[in-house]
């Protein structure tokens, strides 16, 4: 049996990029009778300034969003990061194991500290660190990704090969498992970029909680081409493609499959036709969704409870490594 962690970070904003490239997979292994972690890193959202009361409504909206989805807290520990504290704990000590060189490559940190000089914050610098302090922590065997944070998850494997070689065979040395097809869903405004929810314009993505109004508006205005035939070509008509994956995820038709039927339909067909099966995949969820938000106490006692599963595996593996390191009397 293999073990499986997830994380996402609270947002009032969860898009069906998050969906499809996270959620999803975790739905299908989860299903494959493994060990699966999925958490709120709730620690990782304040390397920016947050709001505190929104940080805790995100939280909740967060947690109902992945009961929704159908994540099985008797088969999935669910649970909230800064519950179980052996997750910063953890990550002080790998940085002292963590290279300045090392973060400094990290894709996403030059991204997110473009044009910021000497205010970006040492936790955007450093959560790589404690990204792999997350997946160390429970022995991860696989950690479902997008591409763009297959980055991070060999950072942690060089930290797991690095504590394993100074201190003696410690962590499992995870893997990354990136899926196929959804993995990276693009804006639909700038293909060249993933969907995102801190995009400058909500034309970019289409939000879980988006109503049928506004889904079939960003649907039509999100950018393709000047060809008039439906096919998939990532590479020459990467905005077509986004749009083809997405259908074929919200309606389990293959890829190939849509492109055949539309072929010759033009753009105006396909584009009502994908936002109609977006809002008929979206309403059923979101009716779940806000089912669930209506019972708040509920939802904590669903973090309370896989935080206090957490903790018994983390704290053996702090055991272990606090013994490895030699403060332990």
């Amino acid at each position: 049996m293999s073990r499986v962690l997830t994380a996402l970070q609270p947002t009032g904003n969860l898009h069906i990029g998050n969906y499809f490239g996270a959620i999803d997979p975790l739905l299908e292994l989860q299903e494959q009778g493994n060990e699966n972690y999925l958490f709120i890193v709730d620690y990782h959202a304040i390397t920016i300034p947050k709001d505190p009361a929104q940080l805790r409504k995100n939280i909740i909206y967060a947690t109902a969003v992945y009961l929704a989805a159908g994540i099985d807290i008797n088969k999935t520990t669910l649970f909230q990061q800064s519950r179980v504290p052996q997750h910063t704990e953890l990550a002080w000590i790998l940085n002292c194991l963590t290279y300045m060189g090392e973060l400094e490559r990290m894709t996403q940190f030059k991204d997110k500290s473009r044009n910021k000089g000497e205010t970006v914050s040492v936790g955007l610098f450093a959560y790589p660190v404690l990204m792999a302090a997350d997946i160390l922590l429970y022995n991860t065997d696989f950690v479902p990704v997008g591409e763009d944070q297959v980055q991070h998850v060999e950072l942690a494997r060089d930290i797991a090969k690095r504590f394993n070689n100074r201190f003696g065979e410690t962590f499992v040395v995870p893997e990354p498992r990136i899926r196929t097809s959804g993995a990276r869903i693009m804006g639909l405004d700038d293909p060249t970029k993933k969907m995102s929810k801190s995009a400058e314009s909500p034309k970019n993505y289409i939000s879980l909680l988006d109503d049928e109004d506004d889904v079939r508006k960003k649907i039509r205005s999100a950018v393709t081409d000047s060809e008039s035939t439906i096919s998939f070509d990532p590479e020459h008509r990467p905005a077509l493609a986004n749009l083809l994956t997405i259908f074929s995820l919200v309606t389990k038709k293959s890829i190939q499959d849509l492109a055949t039927e539309y072929k010759t339909k033009g753009y105006g067909t396909f584009k009502g036709d994908l936002a109609e099966a977006l809002v008929s995949w979206l309403k059923p969820f979101q009716e779940k969704v806000n089912g669930y938000l209506k019972n708040e106490e509920e939802l904590k006692r669903v973090l309370d409870k896989g935080a206090e599963r957490a903790l018994l595996k983390a704290e053996t593996t702090m055991k272990r490594v606090r013994e490895k390191i030699g403060i332990v009397l």
